[in-house]
Order: structure tokens, then sequence, then C-alpha cells
């Protein structure tokens, strides 16, 4: 196997592919990246079994076919490190030689036979979806799941599939986020039921595989994985098995809940401002929405008090929670600084809402006066 390229291209996408690598494998294999010449140019690899990804780049030359396995941390610091514009990478089977102007690395190499295989997309029911969509759920609702919980199911994105949409949600038991999307039914993609929860890893890796693609991408769920095409990479991953909660009942009714408008940027810094004095014993923030001003107050015991105030636009009736300001800032830190988000507030013991118009809602339970 020999090819020739441009180093900054190989790298960048070496770098996205081996974001799958383990750290650690009981399988040393695993440990590399797979490359493989195509018709058109070549294709990257990794697996760690449980997640894989295929990125297939044209216009590589290559000079003859083949196959090779790249020990990740070696070849990623060459191809980082290197001031050639231009590499030779050649393999035959035992060792790889990456080769410059004013450099040239031979690295002992594995046999890219024993390399596990990586599922391709196949697929003929899927949803089309768009890239930004799908990067933005993600953003949106990862960071609420919990990978510590004995409830395995906590640890992934519950994603629910329809004929013109996509939602995705995600709890920890504290609080929860969801965001629904556009997304067209392509084939017989009926579920029967089935749950498809996929792990907050997959999803995090998803998204950054996804960074600069702006087309629509597949998106099915097969057995026990899903798997996403986009217009050069294939990505699969193992769902979790287990039951998600009633997401839905989750929420309270609207009907008698007091609904304040507010503007993201602002609400966010003083949010922060408050919770200086706050600690994991005493995390909690009294947020009071009075007439003409939101009142946060946090007693954060020996660390002090503090007392912001926000001028905002609601009249009455006066309400107020309590709520701990990490749930709050996570929320507001994947949204844009001059966002207007809604808070449905109803009194001191029901859950907060807050939403978006483009489809996203967030549900965070109060706090005891004690916290």
């Amino acid at each position: 196997m020999q090819i020739q390229c441009e180093r900054e291209r190989l790298a960048r996408a070496f770098q996205t592919v081996a974001s799958v690598v383990p750290v650690r494998s009981p399988k040393p294999v695993l440990r590399n990246v797979k490359l493989e010449t195509t018709e058109g140019g070549i294709a990257l690899m990794a697996t760690d079994l449980e997640i894989g990804v295929r990125m297939d780049l044209p216009g590589f030359e290559v000079v003859a076919p083949g196959s090779a396995l790249l020990p990740v941390d070696r070849v990623g610091a060459i191809l980082r490190e290197s001031p050639d514009e231009r590499l030779t990478v050649q393999s035959d089977g035992q060792r790889v030689i990456i080769e410059g102007q004013q450099s040239k690395f031979q690295l002992p190499a594995e046999d890219p036979m024993a390399y596990p295989a990586v599922q391709g997309f196949e697929c003929e029911a899927y949803h089309d979806v768009p890239a930004r969509v799908l990067r933005e759920l993600i953003k949106r609702t990862v960071f609420a799941t919990d990978d510590e919980s004995t409830r395995y199911a906590l640890g992934g994105i519950l994603m629910e599939l329809g004929d013109e949409e996509i939602i995705g949600v995600a709890t920890d038991g504290r609080r929860l986020a969801q965001q629904v999307g556009p997304a067209k039914a392509v084939g017989n993609v009926a579920r029967d039921g089935e749950m498809t929860i996929i792990p907050a890893k997959a999803m995090h890796l998803l998204e950054r595989i996804l960074a600069e693609n702006e087309g629509d991408v597949h998106f099915a769920v097969r057995d026990n994985a899903i798997l996403v095409r986009s217009d050069r990479t294939t990505f699969h991953a193992r769902l979790i098995e287990g039951r998600f909660p009633n997401w839905r009942g989750v929420f309270p009714h609207r009907d008698d809940m007091t609904h304040i408008n507010l503007t993201v940027g602002t609400f966010h810094a003083a949010v922060r401002q408050a919770a200086i004095v706050t600690s994991e014993e005493r995390r909690g923030i009294d947020f009071t929405f009075k007439e003409g001003k939101l009142e946060m107050i946090g007693h954060g015991g020996e660390l002090g008090e503090s007392r912001v105030e926000l001028p905002i636009a609601h009249v009455e009736p006066e309400v107020g929670i309590r709520l701990d300001p990490r749930f709050v800032i996570d929320f507001l830190k994947v949204l844009e600084s001059d966002q207007t988000i809604v808070v449905d507030l109803r009194d001191a013991d029901t859950a907060a809402v807050w939403r978006t118009e483009d489809g996203y809602s967030y549900v965070v339970m109060p706090l005891s006066r004690n916290q």
C-alpha cells in the first residue's frame, strides 16, 4: 500500500477518526486507525467495538492499493508536528513508513486483516435529518445525561423518530432536556415501540464528526445500533438497553402557570454572579420574579450571601422558586446570548420549565429550602 497526500488534509481527517480510538483496550489492535485505499481515494476507519466511524476521502493519490494500520499516538504526532506539506505513506504489512522532504519515520505495524470490520450504511429505511438540527439536538440535551446513575438508560439520549420530526430527550432525574427538530422518514422506519437510547459518549463523538457538515444526514436504527451517514462519513454506535422514564409526564400542565420572558445573555450573567457564593453543601439560589425585576439570593453559609437583581418585564403575580444554579447555567450555555426564552412557573414546589421558540424545552426540579 502506498499513497501520496497533503499532510494537513490527512491530519484533519485522522484526528476526527482517531477520536473513536479507545484510550485503553484489552485488544491492542484497536489502538490503530485503519487506512484503506478505494477507487477514488482512501478511507480511514476506527472502532472500539461499541462505536465505529468510516471516513471516505476522495482525491488522494493511490500509488499502490492496499491497507495499513496506523498507530494512533505516533502517527497522530507525526501528522501534527511534521513541517512537510506533502507526505508519502506506505506499508508492507509489517511496518509503516511516513516520508516527507524533511523527515522520514518507520513504525512497526500490525496486520490490517486483524482489525475488526467497521459497519457501513446499507439501510433502505432511514430518516433524513439536517446535520445542523442533529448537532443542535445533541448539544442541547447531552449535558443532562447521567453516566453515574444506577439506571443505565439515563446515561444516554432517547431518540424518538416520527414521519416528520426527531425528538431527543435526556435526563439525570433532577432535570430534563428535550429538543424537537424536523426529519423526513424514508422507507418503512417503524420501530414498534422500541426505545432508541444512544450513549452520551457516542453522541459527543457524533456531534464532533458532523461539525463541518451542513447538508442532510441519513439516520437509521437497525437491530441494536444506530447508523448515521453524511456526505463522506459513516458512524455507528450500539444502543443502551433499558427503559427510559416517561418523560412526557415530567412536564407540568401550563394552564395555571406564570409565563415570563427573559433574554439569555443578561440572565446568564446575573445567574453566574448569584452563584459565586454557592457550594456543594449550599447550592440553592432563590429566584423571585417580582414586578419589574428578578431577584436572586444565594445563601452560601460560610462563603457569604449574594443578592443580584435583573430588570424584567414581568408584572404579576409574584412567584418564587429555589433552583440549583448549575442546572440553569447548563441550559443557558447552549443558547445564543440574544435569544429569548420563556420560563413557566407555578410555585416553589413545582418544576420550572424553560422554553425557546425553536422546539427546546428544559425542566428543572426545585430544591428544598435547606439546600
